[in-house]
């Protein structure tokens, strides 16, 4: 980009922020810049760094030594490789996760898929391809844009790793998770997955996304479509998770 560019960029840039002064992702406040949040909101919030589990990427309240695995993963291994997320999915992130996924803020996406390209670095430094999680149809044509694939889309753009925005699809339309229990969530969205074409993934190392990793479920059961399929690894990587104290 020349010099002139770049001033014309900077004063465009200018321009919009006097005329749609920029505001916090979660509260609304006025802030310094374009996809930013308020110090309040900022400091509410909690960023997931190690320690954690190795492989789901729990938080540990505690340092650990070399790749500890957390009691869940030990007792029934997931079949994804690895998950990371960006943040613990509480009473500070859950409006700025519910913003963006049922608010229409989509504005948040370009600052979201950095958060997630620097909180997936290792995952996306090896991969292949980033696939969202999907919509079934009816859900989509409600809501009219699906959440994951927003977050996909900039990860990507952030990372420069291509993204299959139409890899899965779900064949048929499952009960919302909410509510379930960890086994009602598996039965509820099992065989709800299937690879859009065939031979689209073998030998691949697939980095799904999605907005808030619960019990690993949905993604559990899209990761085991991509396995079946040839996929060489699944990682998973989310916007939010749940911690249970």
């Amino acid at each position: 980009m020349t010099a002139l560019a770049r001033f014309a960029a900077a004063a465009a840039r200018a321009a919009l922020d006097a005329l749609l002064p920029p505001r916090c992702l979660s509260c609304s406040a006025v802030v310094d810049r374009q996809g930013g949040l308020c110090p309040k909101c900022w400091s509410a919030l909690t960023f997931i760094a190690p320690p954690a589990c190795a492989c789901c990427g729990l938080p540990f309240e505690y340092a650990v030594e070399g790749e500890t695995l957390c009691g869940a993963c030990i007792a029934r291994p997931p079949p994804f490789a690895r998950a990371r997320s960006v943040l613990v999915y509480d009473d500070a992130s859950r409006p700025l996760v519910l913003g963006f996924k049922h608010g229409d803020r989509t504005h948040a996406a370009r600052p979201f898929g950095v958060w997630l390209s620097r909180a997936g670095a290792e995952l996306l430094a090896e991969a292949d391809l980033l696939a969202p999680v999907p919509l079934h149809r009816w859900r989509l044509f409600l809501r009219r844009y699906n959440q994951a694939a927003l977050l996909a889309r900039e990860a990507g753009r952030a990372s420069g790793v291509a993204v299959v925005p139409d890899l899965l699809v779900r064949r048929r339309r499952t009960r919302s998770q909410g509510g379930l229990d960890r086994t009602g969530r598996r039965r509820n969205v099992a065989g709800a997955f299937a690879l859009r074409r065939k031979g689209s993934v073998e030998g691949k190392r697939v980095v799904l996304v999605d907005d808030v990793l619960t019990t690993g479920a949905t993604v559990g059961e899209c990761a085991r479509v991509l396995l079946r399929a040839g996929a060489a690894r699944v990682d998973v990587l989310t916007l939010a998770r749940v911690v249970k104290g």
